[in-house]
């Protein structure tokens, strides 16, 4: 599916991965519709997208409203939805038994809800509205593209909700995409590795240095998110891709801690 001319949803678009892959496809002649929790960073992509192609949908991927009006508005505005991107997510860590004291359940029950069940929650509403486009090349109708994580099978110390949220987004590829296959739609999902975004920023540079160099083997540094938006890209013009998750890594292999 060539991205000119078409519609994309792209969660968690107000930063890091999300907003790198708002930019990309829109590069590419894509409408965008934004979806972010962060309406101030999100405002910020007029600058970068053309505004005639741009909607900006302020919610949460885990309220079903926020997701569905901004679906509804997609459709209404630039007339279909052919790509879902889903980018949002958190990070939010804890051991299992800290000083005494059990995982709080609501860090728990927050990176579920926003990772997996989010991730979820935009495939099927988006999905929905996909099956009534007309049939491309192929009979192809669109394409998802969700975010794993290295963590999905090599979680760290304090990762366990983390972990399992993006083990969760690389279990659901495969069923999802043979559901939703008889409908035209692919689905597939990235693991990207050791990322420069928001979730490392702030980290001092003899630290990541030291996890660069015990973790990743080749290019030695973190990923750049316009790697990402590439692989997004190329995920969503090779309709061959499917029903995978993608390592997106540089052959990084991650510690402990």
């Amino acid at each position: 599916m060539k991205p000119e001319g078409k519609v994309a949803i792209v969660t968690g678009a107000a930063s890091g991965l999300g907003l790198a892959t708002a930019c990309g496809l829109a590069a590419a002649g894509a409408s965008i519709v934004a979806l972010d929790l962060d309406e101030a960073r999100l405002a910020r992509l007029r600058e970068q997208v053309d505004p005639s192609r741009l909607l900006l949908c302020a919610g949460s991927v885990a309220e079903e409203v926020d997701v569905a009006a901004a679906v509804d508005a997609a459709v209404a505005r630039f007339g279909a939805l052919h790509i879902a991107v889903n980018c949002a997510g958190v990070a939010d860590a804890a051991k299992t038994v800290s000083r005494g004291e059990p995982f709080p359940l609501a860090v728990w029950d927050k990176v579920i809800a926003i990772n997996l069940t989010g991730t979820f929650n935009v495939i099927r509403l988006a999905a929905a509205k996909m099956a009534g486009n007309p049939p491309g090349e192929d009979g192809e109708r669109g394409v998802i593209v969700n975010t794993s994580s290295g963590a999905a099978w090599q979680g760290q110390i304090g990762q366990a909700a983390y972990s399992a949220s993006k083990a969760g987004v690389m279990g659901l590829t495969l069923p999802v995409a043979r559901d939703l296959a008889p409908l035209g739609i692919r689905v597939l999902s990235i693991a990207p590795g050791l990322f420069d975004t928001s979730m490392v920023a702030g980290m001092p540079e003899n630290v990541s240095r030291s996890i660069i160099d015990r973790m990743v083997l080749f290019p030695s540094r973190m990923g750049r998110a316009d790697e990402f938006a590439a692989l997004v890209r190329t995920i969503v013009e090779n309709s061959y891709f499917n029903a995978s998750t993608i390592s997106l890594d540089a052959g990084a292999r991650m510690s402990a801690r």
